[in-house]
């Protein structure tokens, strides 16, 4: 019997669930991006393009996002482009050097004092 078949005899009832571990998921930088990126994003794009960054982390529990922030903040000179603490997603802009130690800053609070699973940071 094939989904199709299950479907038209009887409702087939999907169950979806988060289980929010102590992690980082991602942890990204992207060095140089194009300006049209950070139009998209809606981001300001009154940057210098050559020497400027983004930063993109997924963390859960998705709170500490906020906790994420404020380290990036403290760590170096960049900007809290995006934080959400329901997905547990942080964008952070700024120039190349900056937003690679504020990710290298979190990533190692994280896993040294937060005892979260991190995940390896990568650039493009």
């Amino acid at each position: 019997m094939d989904i199709t078949e299950l479907s038209n005899k009887e409702k087939l009832r999907i169950v979806q669930e988060l289980v929010p571990g102590k992690q980082i998921t991602l942890a990204h930088v992207i060095a140089s991006p194009d300006p049209i990126l950070y139009t998209k994003l809606g981001l300001n794009p009154e940057i210098d393009f050559g020497r400027s960054a983004i930063g993109i982390l997924t963390v859960s529990p998705a709170e500490t996002a906020i906790i994420a922030a404020d380290l990036a903040t403290k760590t170096a000179n960049v900007d809290l482009s995006f934080v959400d603490r329901f997905s547990g997603t942080l964008i952070i802009t700024g120039m190349v050097a900056d937003v690679e130690t504020s990710i290298r800053s979190i990533a190692e609070y994280a896993k040294n004092t937060l005892n979260f699973t991190v995940c390896e940071i990568t650039k493009t």
